[in-house]
């Protein structure tokens, strides 16, 4: 652990590296943007700005009952007006004015959005497309069915058949008490309700179910409202099960939610799915990484970089290693695999996961370096080179993690020629490289090594 806080703190090269930046922060959200878009504003004529709305500053303050009310009462003019007002204050151009939508100034809001998000996603699928439970008819006359009216059947005198009566066995009439008692509280759930949605209302429902969860994106950017997003547990259920379901959900819900845990990411617990915080959905540690595995599979090149980048963030915190190094071998195979993208973005996303996973115990170095083109196209990411000079450090830092294990320099000589070839010829990694070769002649341990040394190979 104190080699990983001093590899995280500032490297190989010195100095404190800088948190990892938000993903998708919004157009303006910076200095230089805001100075951009000013004076954009300056030169543009005022006639094709169209019209704009203006928040004040103290709106949530007076209005936070109101807003979360709007979005409880289901009323479309209300939830209307209340979507669009949190969407204002949660997207602003000056951070000065983006703290107005803090969690903590407005209590119930973020129960109230995640209301919203479930109601779409409770009549999201056809009823005639749910997988309803099959019925158990064998072995329904007999009063030992194997199905767990045994003990009933056999325990009770007066359900047993008595003869002369001819009423039926006792698993009949059990069955039927029980049939009566789940259709008498469970027939709101059998049938479709009194108020059923056409098209144009499962429209509308799903509009407002995209439009709280890109509040909810919005919200994670905040640095006030990250801890308490992280330690909850309906918000991070409802985020992993859109994630989960992203095969037939809706694309746009489903990007709001990974852009919204790779936020939350660095303060993310995944134990919180067996702590004793109240659950709304059940979803375990396990269907969680599941979820996230089956993201980083897809071919939406947005999602993968999401994913990627969120088990790069998740696997520092040591609570989280035993959760995922189960699945270690399949990331692996597909973040060698997202390195031989030609998309820079995807290229970057994969180094930096792999920068963090190398950097946890020895079997995670020695799996990526028994990985087929694993070592090939990290150095292909070095010598192309990649246009951001961290993503080309952190594939040499790679390397040299995998150089300092001993059992992989024997696969590791069979570059020893590229690995002079750089460190001659590229000055910004000369003494990265210096030390993997260092590393892989020098050590008495080698066997190959004083081979050469004896032969004059």
């Amino acid at each position: 652990m104190q080699k990983r806080e001093q590899g995280k703190s500032g490297g190989a090269a010195g100095g404190n590296a800088a948190p990892p930046p938000k993903r998708g922060r919004p157009f303006g959200s910076t200095a230089a943007s805001v100075a951009s878009a000013s004076a954009a504003d300056s030169v543009a004529p005022s006639t094709l700005l169209g019209p704009s709305l203006q928040i004040h500053n103290s709106f949530s303050e007076q209005n936070n009952k109101r807003i979360v009310l709007a979005l409880q009462s289901g009323l479309k003019s209300e939830l209307t007006w209340a979507l669009n007002t949190l969407t204002l204050l949660s997207f602003k151009e000056k951070d000065d004015m983006r703290k107005d939508a803090c969690l903590a100034k407005i209590p119930g809001l973020l129960d109230a959005l995640l209301q919203i998000i479930d109601d779409w996603r409770d009549i999201a699928l056809p009823k005639e497309l749910r997988k309803g439970q099959r019925t158990r008819t064998l072995g329904a006359n007999s009063v030992v069915t194997g199905f767990g009216n045994e003990y009933e059947a056999l325990g009770s005198i007066a359900l047993l058949p008595q003869s002369g009566l001819g009423s039926g066995s006792a698993a009949e009439i059990s069955g039927q008490k029980n049939t009566s008692k789940r259709r008498r509280s469970e027939w709101w759930l059998d049938e479709d309700g009194l108020f059923n949605l056409d098209d144009e209302g499962r429209a509308e429902k799903q509009q407002c179910a995209v439009a709280a969860s890109n509040i909810i994106r919005n919200f994670s950017f905040m640095p006030e409202n990250e801890i308490a997003m992280a330690q909850h547990r309906h918000c991070l259920e409802t985020v992993f099960q859109c994630i989960e379901d992203h095969i037939v959900e809706d694309e746009e819900l489903v990007t709001n939610a990974i852009e919204t845990i790779v936020n939350l990411a660095p303060l993310l617990d995944l134990r919180i799915f067996s702590s004793p915080k109240p659950s709304y959905i059940k979803i375990t540690e396990k269907r969680a990484v599941q979820a996230i595995m089956g993201m980083l599979g897809s071919q939406v090149k947005a999602w993968h970089c999401a994913a990627a980048e969120f088990l790069g963030r998740m696997i520092i915190n040591p609570d989280n290693e035993p959760l995922l190094l189960p699945f270690v071998p399949q990331i692996y195979k597909r973040l060698v695999d997202i390195l031989s993208l030609q998309a820079f973005d995807a290229q970057a996303a994969a180094i930096g996961a792999l920068y963090n996973l190398v950097d946890v115990n020895m079997d995670c170095r020695l799996k990526l370096a028994s990985e087929r083109w694993a070592v090939d196209r990290i150095l292909k990411v070095i010598k192309t080179p990649h246009p951001v000079p961290e993503v080309c450090r952190k594939a040499a830092m790679i390397i040299e993690h995998l150089a300092s294990d001993p059992q992989n320099r024997t696969s590791l000589l069979a570059y020893e020629n590229t690995f002079a070839e750089i460190l001659f010829s590229d000055g910004r990694h000369s003494d990265t490289f210096a030390r993997i070769l260092f590393e892989l002649t020098s050590k008495p341990n080698n066997k190959i090594a004083a081979a050469r040394g004896i032969w004059g190979m």
